[in-house]
């Protein structure tokens, strides 16, 4: 039996979809980058509060990598799952996909995002720890370990 202080990745796992709606489009038709970049945070977010169980800021987002446009009418499906889990930051990982009316999930984007959790002054709290259960878990923990170690170096080198 799990602990308070221990979570595990399903724990926290979270799936929105939404329709894209004339007001996403950008002027070529497509979803605007902005509103996906918004969605992708909020999931994040919510991910990161479902673990930690506090309020959490966004630090950073190491990639955004967009695959393909989506347009009216087509669902966007955004899961968002912890990759790795520090002291008082987690790792997010955020893959997005249209989904046709069969059911048909294509890839259109991929974020990987680092969030604190906060309390009330805005100073970072520890959260629980990340259990690892699955090889592709583990695979994701030491690949987030490997992105943490490149935002600290470009973080001592000004970037």
């Amino acid at each position: 039996m799990k602990n308070k202080h221990e979570k595990t990745v399903p724990d926290s796992i979270i799936e929105q979809v939404h329709q894209i709606r004339p007001e996403h489009l950008n002027g070529a038709g497509r979803l605007f980058g902005g509103k996906l970049m918004e969605w992708i945070d909020e999931i994040a977010g919510l991910v990161c509060i479902r673990h930690s169980q506090k309020n959490v800021v966004t630090a950073s987002v190491d990639n955004l990598r967009f695959i393909r446009g989506a347009y009216q009418n087509e669902l966007v499906v955004l899961i968002g799952k912890l990759t790795f889990a520090g002291k008082t930051s987690m790792e997010v990982r955020v893959d997005t996909y249209v989904e046709s009316l069969n059911g048909i999930r294509k890839p259109i984007n991929r974020a990987y995002l680092t969030l604190v959790a906060v309390n009330s002054d805005g100073k970072p709290v520890e959260i629980p720890k990340l259990v690892i259960k699955t090889e592709q878990e583990k695979a994701e923990w030491d690949a987030g370990i490997k992105r943490r170690e490149i935002r600290q170096q470009r973080r001592q080198e000004g970037f």
